[in-house]
């Protein structure tokens, strides 16, 4: 058997970091098991679904690294197969007609509420013959759930789970406008698609067993499922605005590497020993769903910041040059042109080992790219003393003289200069950092020097010392 699993996001709204790890996991769970991974647009909801809510799930996905096998399939487009499959069961005793008004159903659900019991509907039509309704009158198809014993589900993460089979109405599959429910279009699908495992949120385990009915009215065989336990806040309380980020295009924003956020995504819920940094080839390795815990998750963003500055030290200079760059187009004061950029690069060892997000990363190399006279905050003004600006002409003096101009000769240079001048090493290099960074922190300031490159070091110093 080829194991297939598939992520079926609703296109109406962003795409929910809970929803994303439930795509990671169906995408690592089928190609550890050398299977296919699908993906399906859920959009029967005309009303809330829309083109901009589709856009933003393909870029999070292929943002992420999860590319579907296969091309997507769009519910919306299937359903003509959704009203045969109703119509079948219908002609086969096994659905029947329900011609009830509005009305009729909201006195039903009050009548229940009012004896103490679940608001649903009470079979009203189950059993009697459809030429009682009157002549043209809508109505909808419902399910013949049966109404003795018990279903059982056998689930992946959450074990053996059993609903009585009278706590099942008989829920709707077309609707009298002859358009089919989620419920039912959602089986049909994944019927079509050969899904061999359904692994998604418990928060649709009850949907599980209402499915199911008609996995077994068709004579399906049903998937495997997997009921993933959901994410909380660090408080315990459901993921919601007050905690911060909640959706992969929020994380991409905020300065997140998308191996960084599957990298946490993976171990949120899942474990394998002492493992934390993995790459996806590793992750493809060792995930499997009996890895899974039961228990909700708790977001850790702190956890998650640790994560992503591991994997930007990791990260190609170029690749994060490009981000950088791109980020610096709405930092005013900055230039945006290949001289820039070359600086970028050429101090990008340092920058990325001194950032937690790319976000980070842009504002600690926005000086690279301002025009003298630069902007100072206020420690780099209080280093930058009439007696430190004195020290600094004799210093530009000695770089002036520098050739070749590369991090090891500055470092001598400003080595010998602090000898000669009876000074520690700090004293001399945290004006110069002030003078051509306008702040008290940066790489290295040899790498710094010469990154700048000997003009714009000088242009820079000679700024400080008019300033």
């Amino acid at each position: 058997m080829t194991i297939r699993t598939r992520f079926a996001p609703s296109p109406t709204g962003l795409l929910h970091i809970g929803n994303a790890r439930a795509a990671l996991f169906n995408f690592l769970f089928a190609r550890h098991h050398g299977g296919k991974f699908l993906l399906r647009i859920e959009d029967t909801d005309r009303e809330r679904s829309t083109q901009q809510a589709v856009d933003v799930i393909f870029a999070g996905l292929e943002w992420m690294g999860i590319t579907p096998d296969e091309a997507p399939v769009f519910q919306s487009s299937r359903e003509a197969r959704h009203r045969e499959v109703a119509l079948e069961l219908l002609e086969k005793g096994l659905a029947y007609k329900c011609f009830c008004t509005p009305e009729e159903l909201k006195e039903m659900r009050e009548d229940a509420v009012k004896n103490g019991k679940p608001p649903r509907y009470n079979g009203l039509w189950r059993d009697r013959d459809p030429a009682e309704a009157p002549p043209g009158a809508p109505y909808a198809v419902r399910i013949k759930a049966p109404r003795e014993g018990e279903t059982t589900i056998t689930d992946l993460v959450q074990g053996e789970v059993r609903v009585a089979n009278a706590e099942l109405d008989d829920m709707i599959i077309l609707r009298s406008d002859g358009t089919p429910t989620y419920q039912h279009a959602v089986v049909v699908d994944d019927h079509d698609m050969a899904i061999t495992h359904v692994l998604r949120g418990d928060d649709h385990l009850t949907n599980t067993f209402r499915q199911a009915m008609i996995y077994r009215a068709m004579g399906w065989d049903l998937p495997r499922f997997g009921h993933l336990p959901l994410i909380h806040g660090p408080d315990g309380a459901k993921l919601s605005k007050r905690h911060g980020a909640q959706s992969v295009v929020e994380f991409r924003d905020m300065g997140y590497l998308p191996e960084a956020l599957c990298n946490y995504l993976l171990r949120l819920g899942w474990g394998h020993g002492d493992a934390e940094i993995l790459s996806r080839e590793e992750q493809i390795k060792l995930f499997d769903i009996d890895g899974v815990g039961r228990a909700a998750s708790r977001m850790d963003y702190a956890k998650l910041e640790h994560i992503n500055a591991v994997w930007l030290r990791q990260a190609d200079d170029e690749r994060l040059t490009d981000d950088v760059m791109e980020r610096l187009k709405s930092v005013e004061g900055v230039r945006v042109d290949e001289t820039t950029r070359a600086r970028v690069l050429a101090l990008m060892p340092g920058l990325k080992d001194r950032a937690r997000t790319l976000v980070e990363l842009a504002e600690n190399a926005a000086f690279l790219g301002r025009n003298v006279p630069l902007p100072l905050n206020q420690k780099a003004e209080k280093l930058l003393t009439p007696e430190a600006r004195a020290m600094l002409v004799e210093l530009a003096r000695d770089l002036a003289a520098i050739s070749p101009f590369t991090p090891e000769s500055i470092d001598a240079a400003l080595r010998r200069f602090a000898e000669n001048g009876g000074y520690k090493l700090g004293q001399v290099a945290q004006p110069v950092r002030a003078a051509v960074t306008g702040s008290n922190s940066s790489p290295g300031i040899d790498a710094t020097l010469f990154a700048l490159g000997r003009d714009e070091t000088l242009a820079r110093l000679g700024a400080a010392l008019h300033g």
